[in-house]
């Protein structure tokens, strides 16, 4: 049986000091939905999350673990990705009711609201023009309706 933080995030990759998560709201930038708020603070070290999920978003403990284990997962997954700086998630009521996959969704949504995931390049709606055959005597010419083709 593996240990329960054997494969979890090192140390140096949450934030953990009462001082680090106030300068993060103080002077981080701030994106919103309403399942959490997402609080980023650009700086040279490595991305690092802190989770913040009280009481007021679920009353049990096991609803409070279930949202910041989901949370964690979905950081430890993106972060080779992410910019460096310090991440601060506030978990909102309305994540007690969501399932796993609207908090990873909601989370990857935040960071590409907050520049902090690059954006995926969208490849455009209509298909690629197909080349048009050139014949051997010469370009293709436009025809007017209703005149005969020389």
């Amino acid at each position: 049986m593996a240990f329960a933080g054997s494969c979890g995030l090192p140390p140096q990759a949450r934030v953990r000091a009462k001082a680090e998560f106030t300068q993060v709201f103080e002077t981080g930038k701030r994106v919103a939905e309403p399942l959490m708020a997402l609080h980023w603070l650009h700086d040279t070290h490595a991305p690092r999350i802190g989770l913040a999920v009280s009481r007021k978003v679920d009353p049990n403990a096991v609803g409070r673990n279930r949202i910041k284990r989901v949370l964690r997962d979905a950081f430890r997954h993106l972060r080779p990705q992410l910019r460096p700086g310090a991440y601060v998630i506030v978990a909102r009521a309305a994540a007690r009711q969501a399932d796993n996959v609207a908090l990873r969704d909601c989370f990857d949504r935040l960071l590409k609201r907050a520049c902090a995931l690059p954006q995926i390049q969208a490849r455009g709606t209509m298909p690629p023009a197909p080349s048009l055959p050139q014949d051997a005597s010469g370009p293709i010419m436009a025809v007017e309706p209703g005149k005969p083709v020389q």
